[in-house]
């Protein structure tokens, strides 16, 4: 084995919004990627339309920088526990992480989720503390936090000896020792000048250069997929061994068998956010090639003489799964560019190829597509992605997956880590108990915030997150991260306090209708919407479900005139983004999915049918 100091290959990890993203564009900045007069947008890796609208970054993307002739592979990765599985298989890829938190909020679900697999792969972890400027800094508390979390993981004890250094990551500055409370107040306007070598120069010094074998046997493990309209297929990924060049015959191993042939058409090396063709790449650094058919992620790229496959690496189990089906709305077909079952199928097993953490199988009586996912949110981006590309679909109610053990149904359990204002402790709690969660930590840091830790079922967590924001007015919030399984009591607590009205014919709701029916309970459709016999048009006050015509117009004879009459005050609509359909529907309801709207609706369509599958 070769040890080159010449490359050094790191994640950023932590939880979702302790600023990775933000810090990745500041090294990059003072590194000389970015042209003296480049307009540059904030947040630069987050590439996706839905990474920047939602600000969360989605998929782990990979650039290099150079520093003291030194290059640097830096991997951002989701903060978001629903995109666990990019973090995963981008462990593979480097010999070290640097762990971000942030001084006010401290460890989170997602910190020590990332951290908990960082330390059972021995990886070496760089501790940074950003936003040290928040006026609610908790910087000591912080530290003895991260110490706990370290020690709670059961840390080897040459892993409790981790650097410390303090950040904030948009002014892009990094100290190696703690400020006081005083300077930190005073650290935006007085260290403009400040950098972060000392965060570039821990890198060198803490994270060990790639063990590597530039002369042995190619091995090229591939870890993550790409696709280009010219080159076709780029799978990204690791040359453990060995070197890459282009041009070479190599052969594609999966499960330690060959299965294909082929000639590496294209090799990339990265350097700040481009791709570059290169003619070799040697062991340790990352790199991508195309001209490979059937790559998977996991797979091994070996030589064709000699080749030895490498083990595979495996992602945490799918926790909830979700049904998917083609639309067969009266509406269907308005919008849309694809709406067959044969789009649907091809649309899902390409994206089976490019995220692991998704499973996809038939559903039940053959008619539906079963996906698998992490959570609510990965199963959204996947269908707002679709969406977005002119796909028409139906959504089913997620449903929680139950596994056998040891003879005994059990289900995913889940740590709920919840920040709240004060006065909100006592309703919040109250919900959680009902849905089966069970207290066990609160701290209040004299700020006016609460902080609750609940282990709770992953079944009590769909249909909730609307309902807190609602109960917290928009105040709380609320992270979770899956900790192990429990056992399936049967009950359903999850279920919809009230019933819904629906649209008992075609046509266009209308103002007269609309104003009539506001009594009866909360409205989903503004006048004009398109309707059909079916659909969802109200949240009814009762428990039960209330046919209603939302088509009805106010008859006007010769004896009145409509302006004589009082002016109909109508409520604004309640509106539903994609997570909040999926989360409000019960099981004999459907989400429609076309680019245009987001509609709620009966399963079965038609007036007996949905009688005689009355809840």
């Amino acid at each position: 084995m070769n040890n080159d100091g010449n490359i050094r290959n790191i994640a950023i990890i932590a939880h979702v919004d302790h600023g990775k993203t933000t810090l990745l564009d500041a090294l990059l900045r003072q590194c000389g990627v970015f042209g003296a007069h480049e307009v540059v947008v904030e947040r630069v890796m987050d590439s996706m339309d839905l990474e920047r609208e939602k600000g969360i970054t989605i998929m782990a993307k990979n650039t290099a920088i150079h520093y003291r002739g030194v290059k640097i592979n830096i991997v951002d990765t989701p903060g978001h526990a629903d995109f666990g599985g990019e973090v995963e298989r981008t462990l593979n890829l480097v010999e070290g992480v640097m762990l971000l938190v942030d001084a006010a909020e401290g460890p989170l679900p997602q910190t020590r989720f990332v951290l908990g697999k960082s330390l059972a792969r021995r990886l070496p972890v760089l501790v940074v503390i950003n936003k040290i400027d928040r006026p609610d800094r908790r910087i000591k508390e912080v530290e003895n936090e991260i110490l706990d979390l370290f020690i709670d993981l059961d840390a080897q004890i040459e892993q409790l000896d981790f650097p410390l250094l303090y950040c904030q990551a948009k002014a892009g500055v990094a100290l190696r020792e703690r400020p006081d409370d005083g300077e930190v107040g005073e650290l935006a306007p007085l260290e403009v000048q400040g950098d972060l070598r000392p965060l570039l120069d821990k890198i060198l010094e803490h994270i060990p250069p790639p063990r590597h074998d530039t002369d042995g046997v190619l091995q090229f493990l591939a870890t993550s997929l790409d696709y280009d309209d010219y080159v076709g297929r780029i799978t990204i990924g690791k040359v453990m061994s060995g070197t890459l060049r282009k041009g070479r015959e190599v052969v594609l191993l999966k499960n330690g068998a060959v299965v294909s042939k082929s000639a590496l058409t294209k090799l990339y090396s990265f350097d700040g956010l481009k791709r570059y063709a290169a003619d070799a790449v040697e062991a340790g650094d990352i790199c991508a090639i195309a001209g490979l058919e059937g790559v998977f992620i996991g797979d091994t790229v070996g030589d064709p003489l000699n080749p030895v496959a490498l083990p595979s690496f495996s992602v945490e189990e799918p926790t909830i799964s979700m049904d998917f089906f083609v639309n067969d709305s009266p509406l269907a077909g308005r919008s849309g560019k694809y709406l067959t079952s044969r789009h649907l199928k091809e649309r899902l097993e390409k994206e089976m190829l490019f995220n692991v953490s998704l499973r996809l199988e038939q559903g039940a009586g053959g008619e539906a597509f079963k996906v698998s996912a992490r959570g609510e949110l990965q199963l959204a981006v996947l269908v707002e992605t679709m969406r977005r590309e002119g796909f028409e679909l139906s959504l089913g109610r997620p449903q929680v997956i139950t596994r056998q053990i040891d003879g005994r149904t059990m289900e995913p359990l889940e740590l709920a880590v919840i920040d709240i204002p004060e006065k909100y402790t006592g309703v919040i709690t109250e919900k959680m108990s009902i849905r089966r969660g069970r207290m066990t930590k609160m701290v209040n840091h004299g700020s006016g915030r609460v902080r609750l830790e609940f282990e709770i079922p992953t079944r009590g967590l769909i249909g909730f997150r609307s309902q807190f924001l609602t109960d917290t007015r928009g105040t709380g919030i609320l992270n979770t991260v899956l900790i192990g399984h429990t056992a399936f009591d049967g009950q359903d607590f999850t279920k919809r306090s009230n019933g819904a009205l629906v649209s008992d014919r075609p046509g266009k709701s209308m103002a007269y209708a609309i104003f009539n029916l506001q009594a009866r309970g909360e409205i989903f459709v503004k006048p004009g919407d398109d309707i059909y016999e079916g659909m969802l048009v109200g949240e009814n006050a009762r428990l039960n479900n209330l046919p209603v015509n939302m088509t009805k117009e106010k008859q006007l004879t010769n004896h009145r005139a409509i302006s004589a009459d009082e002016i109909a005050r109508l409520v604004p609509p309640r509106l539903f983004t994609l997570e909040q359909a999926m989360e409000y529907i019960d099981d004999d309801e459907a989400v429609e999915v076309t680019p245009e709207a987001i509609r709620l609706r009966k399963k079965r369509l038609s007036g007996w049918a949905r009688m005689l599958g009355k809840k």
